[in-house]
């Protein structure tokens, strides 16, 4: 189970080197996975191995959050992964045939991505059904919201396409976020995190505490995700995706999701009495309402999507009984949806192919030219219209029998129920119709329309997938005992046995209503013009699609008038207000508390107070410098004297990183300044300044006495006095700090060198903009020839001014400090150092070349893609995450060795080592970033302005030499006036 879904990430995340080394050729490829898959499972059915309980497996981490990864195949979730594995092979077969070769590396790129994206949603979508944690089980969940929004977004040069993917997020998104809460408040209120924990409730659930609201909740992320009113618009839309895309996630598999879960959790919750009233009424309401919708459309997919809304609320309704006839009705019906409506899109999507349309107007003659497609297509529609001998009718009866004597059903909610099941099954019967007529009717013509005679010939990787799906719809109609018996498996260990699926009943009541259905469905397509005519132009209840487009506008509105009223654009207003209420709250926290026994020590020595005075100086300072550089260097003196007293206190690692980190600040600090005007134009008056040394005062005086009251409320030891000798015995090393970062909270570690990885790409994106920050890359040589102190040739010298003195320094200083960095980072699990004071030791080395040679000699020092470096850190640190898992440990468990080297002795290797690396290589890599961005693109662009104003200059020259020499008598007088002119606008241009 865990290596199956294993096996399909690693074929996801493999997906686009088969694609670009087997074109689309590699989609019959990446099918085989899933189709092995498949066959597990099935293997688990026929040989009942259900029947000594479910597969189970279990990794405890963090137990104390009820994040352990708890997954658990059992019968039901062995019925959803038939439906996931089964039909994603087809389909990825299917985009075999479906996609066109590339022309272009552009689209062989998305093809790529397309592939694993598709890859990546089975699995995600196999590890949501077999997640036994609830928390888990809403990882996946999200997972497939995002993987959807990026498949239905694949034409993403398309406003439409864009629009229907964004609209697919936030809607599933926005449910999903309710179902979190639903769930932690179920969880919290039951003390019950996983599906298997439920039985247990049984007898109590319906007097947990606020078990309703919590129910509610979780059903607003199910029936949003699974496309019920009023959460329905989103699914029509996201028909803009590329038809496999519609085969698998809107009719297979994503929208069985919310079926899913209301499939789980039905046994046993119906008893709370918001269950009934909230699923069954809104599954009702989305049946009728998608059918009558399906029978006005003209395009293909449209009809289908709008089916598929009025199936899914047809099935949500059935399955949220929850007795055990109308699971079994209700989990047929999911089956053979997920057969016929598959079929359906994609025999759309291949007459989409060969003819370029949907739209039934073109579409006239089309079952002559393709009788096979109107064969499968034909097959497939009769049996969501519920037609005998096919899965539809086997399903559709089963549900009519279960609604006549449901015994949960009583009174009115039963004839109400079984009124809309008949009214929507008729809608069903006439949009099946509509479907074939559309699709295949000559419609009164006497040839082929010109879309059906330009269209080419149809593959079979095109029609073999829906063949085989129509097969099985076939075969289980005439032989339900197979699907019957899986049912069964998870069915009777819950409510005992009871009857199995049949095509046959005899003369029965469903019987009679199933061919009433038929016969009014039958008249409703003949008489489609009066039903078009009885169809408003504006939907009488209001447009689902305008309501979000208006939600979304008055958000918008009320956004824009918020940030108007809280964001003017002064720095000086937004600070005073944080600094206020920061004030304001803290102190009123302060006096409503208890404040007696405060103690408060200054300092143990008199340097402490020194570096203190020094602090309070350079602040002071700050406020009245006018030159921003010398601001800069006076705020540096801050953090200077604060690395002193973490030096004093006896925290070296932390006074070295403070120090460092100081340093690279006030250097990228001059990067920007230097673009800006040196001294301060903006001056404040003397009242403002008053009212701004009064305010700095309250902050000082508040956040030191908060301070100080939150180091007095300590009650118990603190951890870190247990930090060194865990350090020893789980780290093995002496650097308290470093073996906290790496080993004992490297998870948090890994959390912040991602940021700082997301950080270097937004710096590069704001200076860059719309331009590409790639760069080729080379191994690092030096090129230079001659007698230089520097990598950079005497051209760079003589164009930058540069000093020797500062070469030479360079030149010296740089081979120290790396070898420095190397020297922290191999000696910081014992001592003082580490992979990021290492890593901004060596920043600091290639800050020192490009200072002193600019960003050629930047170049040569390290001629890496910056993101590169960023990548391969990641990369590395997350080795350190991955393989103990593949160990079955815990990630980021540290294995140790030592081993003797000559000259050195003993030395410790900690497997941390490697997770230091890529901490080292990521802070190597922002500050390139940061150079190349802030330092060596600025470069680039003055550099560049500088040649246009020389050039503009040279050619005002030019026309003034040129007009001299056609009027010779005024001409000097004309040249010195234009050259002086030249010479101030190129002046003012270049100061």
């Amino acid at each position: 189970m865990l290596i199956l879904l294993l096996g399909l990430f690693c074929t996801a995340a493999a997906a686009p080197l088969i694609i670009r080394l087997c074109g689309r050729a590699g989609f019959g490829l990446l099918a085989l996975v899933p189709l092995a898959g498949f066959i597990w499972v099935l293997q688990l059915f026929v040989e009942k191995r259900f029947a000594a309980g479910a597969l189970e497996q279990r990794i405890e981490w963090m137990p104390a959050a009820h994040l352990d990864i708890e997954l658990r195949l059992d019968p039901l979730a062995g019925l959803f992964s038939l439906i996931i594995l089964g039909v994603g092979a087809l389909v990825l077969f299917y985009c075999w045939g479906y996609f066109t070769p590339a022309d272009g590396a552009a689209p062989r790129r998305r093809l790529e991505m397309f592939a694993s994206q598709m890859v990546a949603f089975a699995a995600a979508m196999f590890g949501l059904v077999i997640s036994d944690n609830f928390l888990l089980m809403y990882v996946f969940w999200e997972v497939t919201s995002l993987l959807s929004f990026l498949l239905v977004s694949y034409y993403g040069e398309r406003a439409s396409s864009r629009r229907a993917a964004q609209q697919a997020l936030m809607v599933t998104t926005l449910g999903g976020l309710a179902m979190l809460i639903g769930i932690i408040g179920f969880g919290r209120q039951s003390g019950v995190w996983t599906f298997s924990g439920i039985a247990s409730l049984q007898a109590d659930i319906a007097t947990t505490p606020y078990i309703a609201w919590s129910v509610c909740l979780v059903l607003a992320g199910a029936l949003s995700k699974s496309a019920i009113a009023p959460a329905h618009f989103w699914l029509p839309g996201a028909m803009a995706a590329p038809t496999p895309v519609s085969a698998y996630l809107h009719s297979a598999a994503m929208v069985k999701a919310g079926i899913y879960l209301v499939a789980r959790l039905s046994p046993e919750v119906h008893t709370v009495p918001a269950w009934h009233i909230v699923v069954i009424p809104l599954g009702l309401f989305t049946m009728l309402l998608g059918g009558w919708m399906a029978l006005k459309q003209r395009d293909l997919k449209l009809i289908l999507a709008y089916g598929t809304v009025s199936q899914l609320g047809f099935i949500t309704s059935v399955v949220a009984i929850g007795s055990r006839e109308a699971l079994q009705a209700g989990l047929a019906l999911t089956f053979a949806h997920s057969l016929f409506k598959a079929t359906l899109f994609m025999v759309v999507g291949a007459i989409d192919h060969a003819s370029g349309t949907r739209d039934i107007g073109k579409l006239s003659g089309l079952g002559r030219r393709q009788p096979v497609l109107a064969l499968i297509a034909g097959v497939s529609a009769l049996s969501m219209a519920g037609l005998p001998p096919l899965l539809g009718f086997v399903a559709k009866e089963a549900t009519l029998e279960t609604v006549l004597h449901e015994e949960l059903l009583t009174g009115m909610p039963r004839n109400m129920m079984l009124v809309a099941v008949v009214l929507g099954s008729i809608l069903t019967m006439a949009y099946a119709l509509r479907f074939l007529w559309g699709a295949f009717a000559t419609k009164g013509t006497e040839g082929p329309s010109t879309a059906v005679k330009k269209m080419h010939h149809v593959g079979p990787a095109l029609w073999v997938p829906p063949a085989v799906l129509t097969a099985l719809t076939i075969f289980l109609g005439a032989q339900p005992a197979p699907l019957s018996n899986g049912l069964t498996q998870h069915l009777d260990p819950i409510f005992g046995e009871g009857s199995a699926l049949k095509l046959w009943h005899g003369w029965t009541l469903p019987l009679g209503i199933s061919a009433f259905i038929i016969v009014a469905g039958c008249l409703m397509h003949w008489q489609r013009g009066l039903v078009a005519a009885a169809q408003f132009d504006t939907p009488a209840l209001g447009n689902a699609d305008d309501a979000y487009d208006a939600t979304l506008a008055r958000l918008r509105r009320a956004s824009l008038r918020i940030t108007a009223q809280t964001q003017r654009g002064s720095l000086q207003f937004n600070l005073t207000t944080i600094f206020v209420c920061l004030i304001l709250l803290v102190m009123a926290a302060l006096v409503g508390g208890d404040l007696t026994d405060v103690r408060m020590h200054v300092a143990d020595n008199p340097w402490q107070a020194i570096a203190a005075v020094l602090m309070m100086a350079a602040a002071i300072a700050a406020t009245a410098m006018h030159n921003r550089l010398s601001a800069v260097l006076v705020v540096g003196i801050s953090g200077y004297a604060l690395s002193f007293i973490f030096a004093l206190h006896g925290a070296p690692d932390l006074a070295l990183t403070q120090l460092l980190v100081e340093t690279i600040i006030v250097v990228l600090f001059m990067l920007v300044l230097r673009k800006m005007p040196a001294n301060v134009e903006w001056r404040q008056g003397p009242e403002m300044n008053r009212l701004r040394a009064w305010l700095s005062v309250a902050v000082g005086l508040t956040v030191s006495v908060a301070g100080m009251f939150a180091i007095n409320a300590r009650t118990a030891a603190p951890i870190s006095e247990y930090m060194p000798k865990l350090a020893k015995e789980i780290g093995h090393g002496a650097n308290t700090v470093n073996v906290l970062l790496v080993d004992i909270r490297a998870w948090d570690t890994f959390g912040e060198v991602t940021v700082l990885v997301i950080a270097a790409t937004g710096v590069a994106s704001l200076i860059y903009r719309t331009q590409s920050f790639t760069r080729s890359s080379r191994r690092p040589t030096l090129r230079a020839v001659g007698r230089r102190w520097l990598a950079v040739g005497s051209e760079s010298e003589q164009r930058q001014n540069r000093s020797l003195m500062i070469d030479v320094i360079t030149r010296l200083l740089f081979p120290s400090m790396m070898a420095l960095s190397l020297y922290f980072f191999f000696a910081g699990h014992n001592a003082p150092g580490g992979g990021f004071a290492g890593g901004l030791v060596a920043s600091l080395a290639f800050t020192l070349r490009y200072l002193a040679g600019g960003r050629e000699e930047l170049e040569e020092a390290l001629p890496i893609d910056a993101a590169r470096l960023l990548g391969a850190g990641l990369l590395t640190s997350s080795v350190s995450v991955i393989v103990p898992l593949l160990l079955g440990q815990p990630p980021l468990t540290t294995a140790y060795t030592k081993l003797e080297v000559p000259f050195l002795g003993a030395v410790s290797l900690p497997s941390a080592l490697i997770f230091d690396a890529g901490v080292y290589i990521i802070v190597v890599g922002l500050t390139m970033h940061i150079l190349t961005s802030l330092g060596g693109k600025l470069d680039e662009e003055e550099e560049a302005r500088k040649q246009r104003a020389r050039d503009r200059k040279r050619s005002l020259q030019l026309q003034m030499r040129h007009q001299a020499g056609r009027k010779p008598t005024n001409a000097p007088a004309q040249a010195t006036a234009s050259t002086a002119t030249a010479t101030t606008s190129t002046g003012k241009e270049t100061s």
